[in-house]
C-alpha cells in the first residue's frame, strides 16, 4: 500500500504538503495539489480510515448547527437527533454547537459568522434558498469550511451534501392523499412558511405538477404564508376561510395549529379536508380531533444526527460521502397510526 511519504518523494514536496492535498487542508499551489493527487491516484492511495480519525480525535473537532428553531416544533425532534450524535461525537473529542434562530436572510448570516468566529470546522444548515446565503456557503468551502444542508436546501451552493426529504415527492403525495380523502369539486388553500424556504417550495410544485396532470377535480384557490408561525397562521387563515368555496387545506410546513384553530375559530370544523406535515404534539392532538385526517412525516431525529456524521467523516478523512442527496424516508401517519 502506498504511504504519504512515497507520495511525497515521488512529487518532490514535504510529507504536510501531501497530508494538506489528500484530507482538504489549507492552501497549496493548484498545479502541485494537482500532481500529488495524480500521484496518489496512480499508485491507488487509500487512507488509513481509524488512524485519521485517531489524528482528529487529537485536534478536537468543533461543528455548527443552525436551525429555523424558534417558532416551528418540529425541530424540537431534529435536535434530539443532534444531541444524541453530539453525545457519541463527544468520545472522538469532537464538539457541536447549535444556534436556534428566527427566519430571516441577516439572522442567518449572523449565526454563520459568529460560528465561524468561534472556530468551527464545519457547519450544518437548514438554509434560505438566497443567492447571499449560496455566497456564504461557497466562501465557506473556499475556507476549507464544509457546510451539509439539513430539512431543506439550496440551489448554486458547495454544500458537500443535504440530508432531508425528496420534497418534490413528497407534495405529489400530499396531492394523492388530498385526492383519496376528498370527494367531489375540491377548492383548496395552501398554507405555506416562507417562500424564501426550498422545502415548502418545493412541497407545493410536486403538489401543483401532480393535481395538474391527474386531479382536474381539485382547484387551488390561494397560497399563504405564516413564516411557520402559529398567531400568524390563525390570523391568515381566517381571512383565507373567508372564502365560502374552500373546502381543504394543505398545510405545508409550520403553523399548522395556528390554522386549525382557525378552522375552529370559523365553526368549519365539519367543512375543511386538511393534511400536513409532521407528527409534532399539536399535530398528533389535531389528528385526534378529527381536523386534520393525514400528516406526512420525514425522520426529524435523522435529520439531525446524520449531518454531523456526514461532517466529522470529511473532516476526518477527507472522503466525500457517497451521495450528494440523502434523503429520508416518508410515512403517512393517519389517526390510526399516529402515536405508534
Amino acid at each position: 500500500m502506498a504511504t504519504i511519504k512515497e507520495i511525497a518523494e515521488l512529487a518532490g514536496v514535504s510529507r504536510g504538503t501531501v497530508d494538506r492535498v489528500l484530507n482538504n487542508r489549507g492552501m497549496v499551489n493548484p498545479d502541485t495539489a494537482r500532481k500529488v493527487k495524480e500521484i496518489a491516484d496512480a499508485l491507488n492511495y487509500k487512507p488509513n480510515r481509524a488512524a485519521l480519525i485517531l489524528s482528529a480525535q487529537k485536534k478536537k473537532l468543533k461543528l455548527g448547527v443552525i436551525l429555523f428553531g424558534t417558532t416551528n416544533p418540529f425541530f424540537d425532534e431534529v435536535i434530539i437527533g443532534i444531541n444524541e450524535k453530539k453525545k457519541e461525537l463527544e468520545g472522538y473529542n469532537c464538539d457541536i454547537e447549535v444556534k436556534c434562530i428566527p427566519m430571516g436572510i441577516d439572522e442567518q448570516l449572523e449565526a454563520i459568522n459568529s460560528l465561524v468566529e468561534q472556530g468551527v470546522n464545519g457547519i450544518a444548515l437548514a438554509p434560505y434558498n438566497n443567492k447571499r446565503i449560496a455566497n456564504k456557503i461557497n466562501e465557506l468551502y473556499n475556507m476549507g469550511i464544509p457546510v451539509v444542508t439539513l430539512n431543506t436546501d439550496i440551489e448554486n451552493s458547495k454544500r458537500i451534501a443535504y440530508v432531508g426529504s425528496n420534497y418534490n415527492l413528497s407534495g405529489k403525495t400530499a396531492a394523492g392523499l388530498m385526492n383519496i380523502i376528498t370527494h367531489g369539486k375540491v377548492n383548496v388553500g395552501i398554507v405555506s412558511g416562507s417562500e424564501n424556504v426550498m422545502c415548502h417550495s418545493q412541497r407545493i410544485e410536486g403538489f401543483k405538477e401532480c393535481i395538474k396532470n391527474n386531479y382536474p377535480h381539485i382547484n387551488i384557490v390561494e397560497t399563504i404564508y405564516n413564516n411557520d408561525d402559529d398567531i400568524q397562521s390563525f390570523e391568515l387563515t381566517s381571512k383565507l376561510l373567508k372564502n365560502e368555496d374552500i373546502n381543504a387545506l394543505f398545510f405545508v410546513a409550520g403553523g399548522v395549529y395556528g390554522g386549525c384553530r382557525a378552522v375552529i375559530s370559523c365553526n368549519k370544523e365539519d367543512h375543511i379536508t386538511s393534511i400536513a406535515f409532521d407528527s409534532v404534539p399539536t399535530t398528533r392532538e389535531m389528528i385526534e380531533k378529527g381536523l386534520i385526517k393525514a400528516t406526512i412525516c420525514q425522520q426529524p431525529k435523522l435529520q439531525g444526527s446524520k449531518p454531523l456524521d456526514i461532517l466529522f467523516s470529511y473532516l476526518s478523512t477527507g472522503e466525500l460521502p457517497k451521495e450528494e442527496c440523502n434523503y429520508v424516508s416518508v410515512d403517512i401517519c393517519i389517526k390510526e397510526n399516529i402515536n405508534i
